[in-house]
């Protein structure tokens, strides 16, 4: 059904929650500003991080690239492997690999970080691809993303690709490109966005993902991870 398969990285392979909140309380820091409960700062993970910056905080699009470059002092050194794979993930990937489905990485995370982590975790052997920002700040977006990955895979047919993403930003870059989604539920995104976002499928669980995308979760029809019909 779905010859190419694009997936996000935080919150969608791994669980990148004590790396982010980390550097992000770093960064506020650096302005004086005391970082509230750890929860309210998992909203950073997924979205660019100028654009997080910029709409939680307030701050000018200056000051955005300023907190990035010191969240970036801090995720560099310690942040980037404060992180841990989820379970089941090595398994599903190896299941569509097996399948003959193609695999590229698109993340607004900056390329050099993301492939930097598949490496560390001996992920990167699945993908054809990598995905990424720029470090200079561009290509942030996750439909600027989604294109560079579909150029760098020399696709042709969309109607063979979708995103797996656990945030709404993966839904609106799928949608924006003219790819299927699917939304997961056990990263930083919850039911309601992602339903809200118009995903085409929802998995509640890792395994959930390939049944999906293998079409043997409800005889192809999209559905979420419960077989309920969207």
């Amino acid at each position: 059904m779905y010859e190419v398969i694009l997936f996000d990285l935080d919150g969608t392979l791994t669980d990148p929650g004590e790396g982010i909140t980390n550097s992000v309380c770093y960064a506020l820091k650096k302005f004086g500003i005391e970082a509230p409960d750890r929860r309210q700062l998992y909203r950073f993970i997924g979205p660019p991080l100028c654009e997080s910056f910029e709409k939680y905080y307030g701050f000018s699009s200056g000051q955005a690239r300023e907190a990035v470059a010191y969240y970036r002092e801090y995720y560099a050194e310690k942040g980037i492997f404060e992180n841990m794979v989820y379970d089941g993930i090595a398994q599903m990937l190896t299941e569509l690999r097996n399948a003959k489905r193609r695999l590229a990485l698109a993340t607004s995370k900056p390329e050099a970080y993301a492939k930097q982590i598949l490496n560390h975790y001996a992920l990167d052997s699945y993908f054809e691809v990598t995905a990424g920002a720029k470090m200079d700040g561009t290509r942030t977006k996750k439909d600027e993303v989604i294109l560079y990955a579909l150029e760098s895979l020399h696709v042709t047919d969309r109607s063979s690709v979708i995103m797996v993403g656990d945030r709404e930003h993966d839904i609106w870059g799928a949608k924006k490109t003219g790819i299927d989604s699917l939304g997961v539920l056990f990263g930083y995104g919850s039911k309601e966005e992602l339903k809200q976002a118009k995903a085409d499928y929802i998995a509640k669980n890792v395994q959930d993902i390939a049944k999906i995308l293998l079409n043997t979760a409800d005889e192809g029809k999209k559905v979420d991870g419960t077989g309920t019909v969207l």
